[in-house]
């Protein structure tokens, strides 16, 4: 096992502190010397690390898009019938480490902001979404076969459908700072898809 370099783990820690403040404040919101600040790296390294704000966006989103997967994928690939795996995704939206999908999703955080933006950000967090759309249709053509799950006639476009339904919830959930959106999608999907 090879040891990461310092250079490495530094602009990790600014990838990571940088996820925290965007989360905070939005992409246009966050002050690169606030970020330097809360990294503890110098002013003035930060184009060490990146060409410019937005690749730190894009480096950024990368990042969170390659979590995000790579959980989704340790699911996918549990021992389970398919509407538990379904379960199990849905029910760390709800609440997790980090709070509610609603307080920690980039795409609720930042799809309309950077849309307009950066075309380089957006097409980074659009091919998350479609990536994890095609993930839900798997586990949802395997509950088929498992039985655990309602069939879908499209699992490509039920699997979509439901992910909008998601991140909806979790836009009105965080405008309302309540919950319940997020509870009456989780009900909801357990309705229309759990068999």
């Amino acid at each position: 096992m090879t040891t990461p370099k310092k250079s490495d783990l530094t602009r990790s820690r600014i990838l990571d502190q940088g996820r925290t403040l965007v989360l905070a404040q939005g992409f246009g919101g966050l002050g690169l010397t606030e970020l330097l600040t809360a990294s503890g790296v110098p002013k003035g390294s930060f184009y060490y690390y990146f060409a410019s704000k937005q690749a730190f966006g894009c480096a950024m989103l990368d990042a969170y898009v390659t979590e995000y997967l790579a959980a989704l994928d340790a699911i996918i690939a549990r021992p389970q019938p398919a509407a538990e795996r379904l379960g199990s995704f849905f029910s760390s939206a709800l609440e997790g480490d980090a709070g509610s999908m609603a307080d920690r999703c980039l795409v609720v955080k930042l799809a309309a902001e950077i849309a307009d933006l950066s075309e380089d950000m957006r097409r980074i967090l659009d091919d998350g979404v479609a990536a994890v759309c095609d993930r839900l249709a798997i586990l949802l053509r395997q509950g088929a076969e498992d039985g655990s799950v309602i069939p879908q006639p499209d699992p490509e476009s039920a699997a979509a459908l439901l992910y909008s339904q998601w991140l909806g919830a979790a836009i009105i959930a965080k405008l309302s700072r309540r919950p319940g959106p997020l509870e009456q999608a989780f009900a909801d999907t357990k309705r229309r898809f759990f068999a």
